[in-house]
């Protein structure tokens, strides 16, 4: 199983980008949920939305609901994360993740994509 994250880059404050995390896996990878996560330099990793498979569930941390929106297409095991409004704040690496099950326990790891707000 992989995760493929991409779609950062760099941008202005102010900005929108939309990041897309593509599962791929040579046999059928039934997914319980998927989840962005970031990173800052210096930071600890934090949780930023998670999506259920069938879209239906989606959970944010309070910082980032109402700028950000996690979307999924389970046919193409594809997840987003739409950004708006960035801020220099939200430069970190951005890793999605994918868990098989309601626990707290996130399996696969995508290899994160670089996310720079400049002001």
């Amino acid at each position: 199983v992989q995760l493929q994250a991409s779609g950062g880059g760099l941008v202005q404050a102010g900005a929108s980008l939309r990041l897309s995390c593509v599962v791929s896996s040579g046999r059928a990878f039934n997914w319980y949920a998927m989840g962005w996560f970031r990173q800052a330099p210096g930071k600890e990793r934090e949780f930023v939305a998670r999506i259920s498979r069938s879209g239906g569930i989606t959970i944010y941390a309070n910082s980032f609901e109402g700028r950000f929106t996690i979307s999924g297409d389970a046919a193409k095991n594809t997840v987003y994360l739409q950004k708006n409004s960035l801020k220099p704040e939200d430069t970190a690496v951005y890793y999605c993740a994918a868990k098989l099950t309601d626990s707290t326990v996130y399996t696969y790891w995508g290899q994160g994509t670089q996310v720079t707000v400049s002001s």
